[in-house]
């Protein structure tokens, strides 16, 4: 007993120090307004919380420059490319800084075929070239979605031929993966086989001088590493029609490594921007080189990371309850100021009526004596004597 006493005590004293104060239920008014306002209120806290916490789970983007130091690493490229020549007439190689020439990477696969589509395959390209285009003018708008949402560019992929025309193929894809040192080279698509060379490579164009020459292209896949969400490949649905023969075009490639970070996926890659240059070749003219495609690639110095980072769980709560906490005490000042203007302009003639009750109180009610106040005074003779 006494031991209970003593808390009973204690916990007497930590009632006293209570700070959060309860008023008694049959002093709580409730009132149409305030249940109004509770109302309104809980829906606004709702709405404010639903919005940070997705606020919270929608993790920002950072994008990181920094030096790029693993320079054994090698650079895998994704080639997909229709020429409007025959393949028996055209070849392709790459030749690095290396001087390594492409039977050191690998073997591009050669497939006939013929330039002009179906009404199927054109549409099927046009929809894809529609789409790469309007993602590569549209980035700056959309490249979060891009990235947040796992959204990246479509590859060209044709549906295969139905019927073949009655006659000899006049085009050739060239469609492949090659490993290459990661270093500048240059990749390339012009007139003639290639003959490898120690120091090098030569192609036997001179075979060909009374071919013409139409280096039309359509380029379905030109990319470097694995593919990845939020990225885009410029040249991918591009397409190049020669209007006259012996066109030179040119493709300056700066290539980015990226490693990426994120919560679709982790992935080491690389990105591009290009510069494009096309020019007929007329030696009588002045405009010497060789007809073809040329792709002349360069690596960045710097590296992109890019990752999510989310705000601290700490600082989030700190905030949501802060906004829950002021949401209520700014709707209870406004349901106090409405109460008390409510109430004043429903009972205007309060005080009056308490008058009144105080006079009705001392008028006596006729006909009933036992509620009739006796006289008190006292006869002034009385007092006299």
């Amino acid at each position: 007993m006494i031991r209970y006493r003593g808390k009973k005590k204690v916990i007497d004293k930590v009632k006293e120090l209570d700070a959060f104060s309860k008023v008694p239920e049959e002093y709580v008014d409730s009132t149409p307004v305030g249940g109004t306002f509770s109302v309104i209120t809980f829906f606004i806290i709702m709405w404010l919380v639903y919005s940070e916490v997705t606020y919270f789970l929608d993790s920002n983007l950072v994008f990181k420059f920094v030096p790029d130091t693993d320079m054994d690493e090698k650079l895998r490229i994704n080639i997909d490319i229709t020429i409007a020549m025959p393949c028996s007439n055209i070849g392709a190689d790459i030749l690095d800084s290396t001087s390594q020439s492409v039977f050191g990477f690998g073997e591009l696969q050669e497939e006939d075929t013929w330039w002009e589509l179906t009404q199927e395959q054109q549409d099927a390209f046009d929809a894809v070239k529609y789409i790469n285009s309007y993602l590569r003018e549209e980035y700056h708008s959309i490249w979060q979605l891009l990235w947040k949402k796992g959204h990246g560019s479509v590859r060209a992929t044709i549906p295969p031929r139905k019927t073949k025309p009655n006659r000899r193929p006049d085009a050739c894809r060239l469609h492949g993966v090659l490993i290459l040192n990661k270093v500048a080279g240059n990749f390339h698509i012009t007139l003639g086989k290639s003959l490898p060379l120690p120091r090098g490579h030569i192609h036997l164009n001179m075979l060909f001088d009374d071919v013409p020459q139409n280096f039309s292209h359509r380029i379905h896949r030109l990319s470097f590493g694995s593919p990845a969400n939020g990225i885009i490949y410029p040249l991918e649905g591009d397409e190049k029609i020669a209007t006259e023969e012996n066109i030179l075009y040119q493709y300056f490639i700066e290539v980015v490594p990226t490693d990426i970070d994120t919560a679709f996926e982790s992935i080491k890659t690389f990105q591009y921007a290009v510069k494009e240059l096309e020019r007929p070749i007329s030696h009588h003219k002045g405009s010497h080189g060789v007809p073809g495609l040329f792709f002349k690639y360069d690596m960045a110095a710097l590296k992109i990371k890019v990752y999510q980072e989310r705000e601290n769980l700490l600082q989030f709560m700190l905030r949501l309850f802060s906004i829950i906490g002021g949401i209520y005490v700014i709707i209870s000042f406004i349901n106090t100021i409405v109460l008390a203007i409510r109430t004043k302009l429903l009972n205007p003639t309060e005080p009056d009526r308490y008058k009144k009750s105080d006079n009705a109180r001392s008028t006596p009610v006729a006909g009933n004596p036992l509620l009739t106040p006796a006289d008190l005074n006292v006869p002034l003779d009385l007092l006299r004597q």
